[in-house]
């Protein structure tokens, strides 16, 4: 998973600063034809590029809407996919149009013309790999996900068809969804020690699964600042946002070596 963080701070939501008891996850999609991140996630971090407009939803109210969600999955600058935490997890998002908001994170894929199978398990796959993340951090499973229409089914949402005006278009479903959200929390077998790494272990340069984090804090999940395939670019993270390490997938910190 590509996971930055840019904070929506100049939105009326994070400036309410309510906090909830995270009880599930709700998955969105944008209902627009426009894959790309910086629509919604600004200002440009030299990752997103420039919103021209400025019509981003670090607004107070974007387009005059009471909007705002937890994260974005979608199309950077470079073409290349990442996923995006705009409000702190546990604050209470603007994003369910129902008793949801007080009970659930609720994430944006940002939709393209439906159409491109490509693009489609690129950004399926990193929020399945999102929800798997916040299903661990938060102790649920993956019966506590539900996409928005589901949630307007449960009475907890307002009336909205995503994900399954798109999902089944490329032959998935939340309950196919919810099945690889499983099989990802099955896969994490070690504990989160949090123990500093010794120095006779070694870490692959490339991950093939699961990611190098960079945070302060293991158990902080509010901490951090990206997640990684590469050693290297987790290194360089670590390097640029001061006081964070790089942790390995079983909650060890692995860099700066010298840190105790």
């Amino acid at each position: 998973m590509n996971l930055h963080k840019l904070i929506l701070t100049e939105n009326a939501c994070y400036k309410a600063g309510r906090k909830i008891t995270v009880k599930g996850i709700m998955v969105h999609s944008t209902g627009v034809n426009n894959p790309d991140l910086k629509c919604y996630v600004g200002p440009d971090d030299g990752l997103l590029g420039k919103n021209q407009n400025g019509s981003h939803w670090n607004t107070y109210h974007p387009g005059g809407r009471e909007v705002c969600a937890h994260a974005f999955i979608g199309r950077l600058a470079d073409g290349s996919i990442a996923v995006y935490q705009t409000l702190p997890w546990n604050h209470r998002g603007w994003h369910a149009g129902g008793s949801a908001n007080d009970t659930h994170i609720g994430f944006e894929i940002c939709e393209d013309g439906l159409t491109d199978d490509t693009y489609f398990k690129k950004v399926y796959r990193e929020a399945v790999q999102l929800s798997a993340l916040l299903c661990k951090e938060y102790g649920l499973t993956e019966q506590n996900i539900v996409c928005h229409s589901e949630g307007y089914q449960q009475g907890i949402a307002s009336n909205h068809a995503d994900v399954m005006h798109w999902f089944p278009k490329h032959v998935k479903s939340m309950d196919t969804f919810r099945a690889e959200v499983k099989d990802l929390l099955t896969a994490y077998t070690e504990e989160d020690t949090g123990d500093i790494a010794g120095p006779a272990v070694s870490y692959p340069e490339t991950l093939t699964s699961d990611y190098y984090r960079v945070c302060k804090n293991w158990k902080d999940s509010e901490s951090q600042v990206g997640a990684y395939r590469s050693l290297s670019n987790a290194k360089a993270a670590a390097d640029k946002f001061s006081g964070t390490f790089v942790f390995a997938n079983n909650g060890t910190a692995i860099y700066p070596a010298d840190e105790t």
